[in-house]
């Protein structure tokens, strides 16, 4: 009778969904090359294939699981990926993942072809299999070693930008969760550097502040010309007591406002009265929020000769010209300019073409100076799009980390994360204290204080001016103005605004000639 049951073989009896137990090959190398590249694409289906059930089912749930955890972070998870994106410890996790994830990707793709491939295969084949394993590999290894090198660059560029450096002016928040617990608005001081060569130290020529309401994101930047004087410190600070009556380092063109950074430290190096690594930065975040009437939180600093750079690593930016804009020149000695940028719309400037846009005041005013640069850093921002990032980033990072200095903490970014997607959908606003607006010679910082109040809607409108100054600042954005004159006076705009190309004002510009140059 027992011969009547039916005997097992051994093969039968094995438990194929084990890991290791049993090798379903291929029928053909063809059939087994292709499962591989799909093992390659889709790690856990080459196990599968083969009948290594639970390990390849566990790998295809895990691939599963890491590609919705990237879809979902490219898509609404975009604020977790950019907060992780300013954390290097994070940073330095991604990069030891990414590097563990892709020895196991690697190890999946070599196990899945061993066990898929014929046993005995003619010289030829087993040679086109080592060179596709050989190939998908170096798939899996090119991209890992690329997304290591990115967060590489950007935890160095987080490290040495927000180094956490010294400051007089830093107040260490009180809830280190909260950092910016029950403030209403962040105010960060804005400063273009106009350092280099053939130039005395670094004179900030671009001084705005950005004044942001941390519940909505809504953000007005005030702009200062470069020549304003006697400006004034906090008082109850040494500062104040050194300077009663504004700043003033005995000659005029050494007192203007783009020389504080400069000859204030120079003057008087303690007069901070703590230790800072910045004290030209931190004298100008007193003074220029005394002037405004805001307290200055941070400061960001980039040195202009040196963003050349910085628009070479985003392949060039584009910009309206509504006016011939001159190409070197020294206005206080008569030099006149190289050449002129001629008016025209849409013009593709590389770093050195950009940067004399954003210099040249021969023949103009320093406000048009100043709309010109706002109008660069716009065109900036629009150039740094995802592609050029992520192809451009490492060469980006490096050059951002030579140009631009800050005092804001490395502890407060994820704050400033979220309050930079808020800002990205509240707009920005852009008021500029022209000479249609103030006396830059003799300015009324209680009219100026009063302005900003109004501006951001913390003191009722004026109804009759209350000096000789106009009532309203003038507005303008980050393009250039739309004709030769000074910007006009009128409420408060969106800083896109100024940057569309004014066909008239162009033209009448290119009918008028070319301003005469030193050729």
């Amino acid at each position: 009778m027992a011969a009547d049951v039916p005997r097992r073989s051994p093969e039968a009896a094995r438990d194929r969904s084990a890991p290791g137990r049993g090798r379903r090959p291929a029928r053909s190398f063809g059939r087994a090359a292709g499962l591989t590249v799909l093992g390659a694409l889709v790690p856990g289906t080459g196990l599968l294939a083969a009948g290594w059930r639970r390990t390849g089912a566990v790998v295809l749930a895990v691939f599963v699981v890491l590609l919705g955890g990237l879809a979902w972070l490219a898509t609404a998870g975009r604020r977790t990926a950019v907060r992780a994106a300013v954390d290097p410890d994070l940073l330095l996790g991604v990069m030891v993942g990414v590097g563990v994830l892709a020895v196991l990707w690697i190890t999946v793709v070599v196990l899945g072809y061993r066990l898929l491939v014929p046993r005995r295969l003619p010289g030829l084949q087993r040679a086109a299999g080592v060179l596709l394993v050989v190939l998908l590999m170096v798939g899996v290894a090119v991209p890992a070693v690329a997304a290591v090198r990115l967060a590489g660059a950007q935890r160095n560029l987080v490290d040495t930008v927000f180094a956490d450096s010294e400051s007089a002016t830093v107040v260490e928040p009180a809830d280190p969760v909260n950092p910016f617990g029950d403030k209403e608005r962040v105010n960060i001081l804005l400063l273009g550097g106009d350092g280099g060569d053939g130039r005395e130290g670094v004179r900030t020529d671009t001084v705005i502040v950005a004044s942001i309401e941390t519940a909505t994101g809504a953000t007005t930047l005030f702009s200062l010309p470069r020549n304003l004087e006697d400006l004034p410190f906090p008082q109850g600070t040494e500062l104040a007591e050194l300077f009663p009556d504004g700043f003033d380092a005995g000659e005029e063109s050494e007192s203007l406002l783009n020389a504080v950074y400069r000859n204030g430290p120079a003057l008087y190096p303690d007069a901070l009265g703590a230790p800072s690594d910045n004290p030209g930065a931190d004298w100008l975040k007193l003074g220029v929020g005394e002037a405004l009437g805001l307290p200055i939180d941070y400061y960001v600093l980039v040195n202009l000769d040196g963003f050349s750079q910085l628009v070479d690593a985003l392949g060039g930016i584009t910009v309206n010209v509504n006016y011939y804009v001159p190409v070197g020149g020294e206005p206080s000695i008569g030099t006149l300019p190289d050449a002129y940028i001629a008016p025209g719309p849409d013009q593709e400037m590389d770093g050195a073409t950009a940067l004399a846009f954003s210099r040249g005041r021969f023949g103009l005013t320093d406000y048009q100076r100043m709309d010109r640069q706002r109008c660069v850093l716009d065109s900036i921002v629009a150039a740094a799009d995802p592609v050029t990032l992520l192809t451009r980033y490492q060469q980006l990072a490096a050059t951002t980390t030579d140009i631009v200095s800050t005092d804001i903490p490395q502890s407060v970014l994820g704050d400033f994360v979220d309050i930079a997607f808020l800002v990205k959908d509240a707009g920005i606003r852009s008021v500029v204290f022209d000479d249609t607006v103030i006396s830059p010679a003799y300015p009324d910082y209680d009219q100026i204080r009063l302005l900003v109040q109004q501006a951001l809607g913390t003191a009722p409108p004026v109804t009759a001016a209350p000096t000789s100054a106009a009532p309203a600042p003038a507005t303008t954005t980050s393009a250039a103005p739309t004709s030769g004159a000074a910007p006009t006076t009128g409420a408060v705009a969106d800083v896109a605004d100024a940057c569309a190309y004014d066909p008239a004002a162009a033209q009448a510009a290119i009918d008028a000639g070319e301003p005469p140059t030193r050729g």
